[in-house]
């Protein structure tokens, strides 16, 4: 018997998971959809300025992706660890997950090995919260972000290498306008800009905005529910502030659509726009964005290809509609489009 997330499934062959970037951002290949139309046709992000119009507005997160990734050893027994730093608190604990044979206890301590493979700094497990969650106390006066830029590691997902990282990944999974730590994985949409073709853009007169959503990693986590309802949605926060929106409202105001670059942005405007009218907001959102959401605040969205079974999908096939996302993904997989973060990029309008 068919289950509903069974829709939201496709076969994928492997060799289409694309392990490291395109050598230049702007040469990823662009699926374009036309919602009005149903046409699909196949560009270039480069070809965004002729197709954007004037008075469109492109809405931008500027999340920076964290080091996050931790590499150590149990010190006790020297067995290797990994972890996954999730945030700081305000007393300077940090809260991650962590992966080791064996159990971890509350109490040990782990070192950690910095990014040239020598040991470092230690990290003392205290509690252990739910979803596998450990407060840790970092054996160190330094501020966070200085001591995860040395001890960190790219926070790749697994389809990407397994996860181990080369010395681009620090400048190429991360934007261009990236200004505001605090994501454990890259909004990858934003991946294809560089600083040349946003200028281009504005130049044309395409407004420009930011917003900002951490992304955390319950973006990854397939929908194991039996139903969307089911679903208990992970919470990320999220801010736009007055001047984007006042951007936002004069670009729709004038005419233009407002054009979400990924699921993040989207995801924060439609949080923003919940009362029907786009506010400033800043705090968590939760927002499960499924069939039959009705959209307040988007006009069209670039976003990458994403994993069967993720709340990704469903976002993009209910703002696209199901059976012509379902057609373009099947297109971008008979020609050869690269998939998941370090891959290709669809524009729905």
């Amino acid at each position: 018997m068919m289950s509903q997330l069974d829709q939201y499934d496709y076969e994928l062959p492997p060799h289409l998971i694309a392990q490291s970037p395109p050598p230049n951002r702007v040469d990823a290949r662009l699926l374009v959809v036309d919602r009005a139309t149903g046409e699909i046709s196949h560009q270039h992000v480069r070809d965004l300025p002729e197709i954007l119009r004037k008075n469109d507005g492109l809405v931008l997160n500027d999340t920076q992706v964290l080091p996050a990734r931790l590499v150590g050893l149990r010190t006790e027994t020297g067995g290797r660890w990994e972890g996954l730093f999730l945030e700081a608190t305000a007393e300077g604990l940090w809260r991650l997950l962590g992966k080791t044979r064996g159990k971890l206890t509350p109490g040990e301590t782990v070192t950690l090995t910095n990014a040239e493979g020598k040991p470092d700094i230690r990290l003392h497990l205290g509690a252990k919260e739910p979803e596998g969650i450990w407060v840790a106390r970092p054996e160190s006066d330094e501020e966070t972000f200085t001591l995860l830029n040395r001890v960190g590691r790219v926070p790749l997902p697994p389809y990407i290498r397994d996860g181990e990282m080369v010395s681009s990944d620090r400048q190429r999974y991360q934007t261009v306008y990236a200004s505001r730590p605090g994501s454990v994985a890259a909004p990858t949409a934003g991946l294809h800009f560089t600083e040349r073709l946003l200028r281009q853009l504005h130049g044309m007169g395409v407004t420009l905005s930011r917003l900002t959503l951490h992304v955390g990693m319950g973006t990854f986590r397939p929908i194991s529910a039996g139903s969307l309802d089911e679903h208990r949605m992970h919470s990320e926060w999220v801010q736009i502030g007055p001047d984007a929106v006042e951007r936002i409202e004069n670009c729709r105001r004038q005419g233009g659509r407002i054009v979400a670059v990924g699921t993040t942005s989207v995801r924060t405007l439609e949080t923003a726009a919940a009362n029907g009218s786009l506010q400033p907001f800043t705090g968590q959102t939760d927002l499960f964005i499924r069939p039959p959401f009705q959209f307040h605040a988007v006009d069209a969205m670039l976003t990458n290809f994403h994993l069967p079974r993720s709340t990704l999908l469903v976002l993009v096939r209910t703002f696209g509609g199901d059976e012509l996302i379902t057609r373009a993904y099947s297109e971008a997989i008979c020609q050869q489009y690269r998939f998941y973060s370090y891959g290709d990029a669809m524009l729905i309008l």
